[in-house]
């Protein structure tokens, strides 16, 4: 073999391991890593957003309500669901669990947040909602039709989900709708 050929091979050996290290990074960081930082986690129990509209002809309000002060109860409480589930209605896993693990020893269900806003943000769900009359879904997955509810990707390092509203969004809303995008407007 000449000192040409030994040079040629060893450009094409240092290319072939700098493709192959290049795609095991590229690999490691879209796949691998996004696995490792993400946990999974489940509503304790599942929720089906169409029966209950469509059969009970509930309303997002019915659940996630303003309380009296003006805030937003985000999670449904217990008393929500004993209106109803007294006693075990169907004949779903689920509904056996919400009457026997919930309702009767009066415990309120543990739900899963799909969104949170990071401390520094204050975030105005009347401003939003009742003023501008924003629906739901403008910022939340459209749930009318979900008979099952999915999984909540968790950040392992920040706690926040991975649904969490991104800034430019809000901010570009803020623009679209001619309101204030002032870094006060939404940080306190």
């Amino acid at each position: 073999m000449t000192e040409e050929n030994k040079k040629h091979d060893s450009g094409l050996l240092g290319w072939l391991l700098f493709v192959v290290g290049f795609a095991g990074a590229l690999f490691v960081g879209w796949v691998v890593f996004p696995q490792l930082l993400y946990t999974t986690e489940y509503q304790p129990i599942n929720y089906n957003h169409q029966i209950h509209q469509e059969e009970a002809g509930l309303s997002c309000e019915d659940c996630h309500y303003f309380r009296e002060d003006g805030t937003y109860a985000g999670k449904p409480m217990l008393s929500a669901c004993v209106e109803c589930h007294g006693e075990v209605q169907g004949e779903t896993e689920d509904e056996e669990r919400l009457v026997s693990e919930f309702v009767e020893p009066e415990k309120e269900i543990p739900w899963v947040s799909y969104t949170r806003q990071p401390d520094n943000v204050f975030f105005s769900h009347v401003a939003h909602v009742k003023m501008a009359e924003m629906a739901c879904s403008v910022c939340h997955r459209d749930v009318e039709n979900e008979i099952k509810a999915p999984p909540v990707k968790i950040n392992r390092l920040t706690g926040y989900p991975i649904e969490i509203m991104k800034m430019h969004v809000c901010e570009d809303c803020h623009a679209r709708e001619n309101v204030s995008n002032s870094c006060d407007t939404c940080h306190h």
